[in-house]
C-alpha cells in the first residue's frame, strides 16, 4: 500500500503553513518583470497546483493579496512579507506556489524558462532547459 505524498510549505515567519496532497508538478522559472521585482530575484520559482490540492492551515488571516495586474494576484504574508502564491481569475482552479517556500528537499525540478526576453541583464541562463521569450503556451495547473 503505498502512502499519499503531502508537502508542506511556509512562509518566513511561520505565520503562514500549508500542505500540498500528491505530487509536485515541474517548476517553471518566469523572468517577467513583475515576477522579478515581486520575488526581488533574477525570476520566480513556481510550482502550478490545483486548488483541490492546495490546503492552507494557518495563517488565513496573515494572507494579503495584491492584483499586479487585471486578474492576476500575489499573494503574500503581510508579517514578513514573503511570496506565497499567485493566482488568476481565468484559472480559477489552481494556484502558482512558490517552490522556495516549501519544506525540505523537493521531489521536483525546473523544467521551463518563461518570459526569456525579460531577462535580468545579470542573470545567465546557464542550463538547457526549454525557453519561451513570452508566456509558455500552455500554462498547467
Amino acid at each position: 500500500m503505498s502512502q499519499a505524498t503531502i508537502t508542506t510549505g511556509g512562509c518566513l515567519c511561520g505565520g503562514i503553513r500549508y500542505e500540498i496532497d500528491g505530487p509536485l508538478a515541474p517548476i517553471q522559472l518566469c523572468h517577467c518583470t513583475q515576477c522579478r521585482k515581486a520575488q526581488g530575484t533574477a525570476f520566480a520559482a513556481n510550482i502550478p497546483v490545483p486548488l483541490s490540492r492546495f490546503r492552507l492551515l494557518t495563517g488565513r488571516d496573515l494572507l494579503r493579496e495584491y492584483e499586479s495586474s487585471p486578474g492576476k494576484y500575489r499573494a503574500f504574508c503581510s508579517h514578513c512579507g514573503s511570496p506565497v502564491f499567485s493566482r488568476r481569475d481565468s484559472m480559477p482552479q489552481g494556484v502558482r506556489v512558490r517552490a522556495g517556500l516549501l519544506d525540505g528537499d523537493l521531489p521536483t525540478h525546473p523544467a521551463t524558462h518563461a518570459w526569456v526576453e525579460s531577462n535580468a541583464n545579470w542573470w545567465d541562463i546557464q542550463d538547457e532547459l526549454p525557453r519561451f521569450d513570452k508566456a509558455m503556451p500552455t500554462p498547467s495547473i
